[in-house]
């Protein structure tokens, strides 16, 4: 395995989490409009409505336009979530509940950075490794990022609202290796993300080396999946490689 020039992680799942669960700060924000909500529906109809919503991703749409379409699409997730449950109609006003709502994901308040993220950034930034972002996100990661301290360990961030497409399309894969100069040695680059079938999969098929992190510890029936189950685990292949490369 070749060592990396650099190295993709992905965001939410990867690098940091929602504390406890989207139900549970979605009814945080809903009692500040005096609307009681079930944490456990609403986090099932949540990613219920999550898997069936097309990707996040605007192609062709002017870069001036995406903060609203960003909003627009969340939002109709929410409403969505919402009229599952059949909380929708306990709103006065969703509007103002949904602005507040998509303001507060932007903040720190709702995420967690998970044990290990700092761990392996740092063992990373001592070896001299380039890192980058590489996340089906919308433009608040970079307000999310700042705020939970993990920006400056970042060279790039690529997000499929910007680029157009999402993971596992290999458009966003060949943007971030683009913006390292790389595009034509994908093999110079490593990703690492909780998703089998948009990290682990789209990266692979972009000719990087993928990295699946199994946070949820998914079975699996192929020993041939590089995978880990928290990130630091792979900070120890760097060095691997750098040792095989010289014997």
């Amino acid at each position: 395995m070749r060592s990396p020039q650099v190295i993709f992680v992905d965001a939410v799942g990867t690098l940091f989490g929602v504390k406890g669960s989207v139900g549970e700060q979605y009814a945080k924000i809903a009692a500040d409009f005096n609307v009681s909500l079930d944490p456990q529906l609403i986090n099932r109809a949540f990613y219920q409505a999550f898997q069936t919503a097309p990707k996040i991703a605007f192609p062709d749409l002017p870069q001036s336009d995406i903060p609203i379409a960003e909003y627009q699409w969340w939002r109709s997730l929410a409403e969505q979530t919402f009229s599952q449950t059949g909380d929708l109609t306990k709103f006065l006003d969703f509007e103002a509940f949904f602005k507040s709502l998509y303001a507060y994901f932007a903040t720190s308040e709702p995420w967690f950075i998970y044990e290990d993220t700092c761990l392996a950034l740092d063992i990373w930034k001592q070896q001299g490794i380039t890192l980058g972002v590489l996340s089906n996100f919308d433009s608040r990661i970079y307000s999310v990022m700042k705020a939970l301290r993990l920006e400056d360990y970042f060279t790039s961030i690529t997000i499929s609202t910007e680029i157009g497409a999402a993971k596992p399309d290999s458009l966003i894969f060949e943007a971030s290796l683009t913006k390292h100069q790389i595009e034509r040695s994908p093999d110079l680059a490593w990703h690492i993300g909780d998703s089998f079938g948009e990290d682990y999969t789209g990266a692979s098929a972009a000719g990087i080396t993928a990295f699946w992190l199994n946070r949820d510890r998914q079975p699996t029936t192929n020993p041939a999946k590089q995978a880990a189950r928290t990130i630091d685990k792979l900070t120890s292949l760097i060095t691997d490689s750098a040792l095989r490369s010289l014997s």
